[in-house]
C-alpha cells in the first residue's frame, strides 16, 4: 500500500510538471471512455433488447410506394 501512495505521488508530481501531456491524456480518456459508453448504450438499446410489444414476432414493416396497383 505505501508503494502505491508513492507512485500515484510521483505521476502526480510527474503530470504537474507538463500540464498539455496531462490535459491530452485526460481528455483523450474521456473522449475514449465517453465514445464507449455511448456505442454500448446504442447497441444494447437496439440490438440486445427486446420491443416493448407483446408479440414483436408479428410486426411488419411498411414501406412507401409499396401497394396494391
Amino acid at each position: 500500500m505505501r508503494t502505491l501512495l508513492q507512485d500515484l505521488r510521483f505521476s502526480l508530481r510527474t503530470l504537474r510538471k507538463s500540464p498539455v501531456f496531462a490535459t491530452v491524456a485526460i481528455a483523450s480518456l474521456a473522449l475514449g471512455i465517453g465514445a464507449n459508453t455511448a456505442i454500448f448504450t446504442f447497441m444494447d438499446q437496439v440490438l440486445f433488447r427486446l420491443l416493448p410489444v407483446k408479440h414483436p414476432e408479428q410486426l411488419t414493416l411498411l414501406e412507401p410506394g409499396e401497394g396494391p396497383d
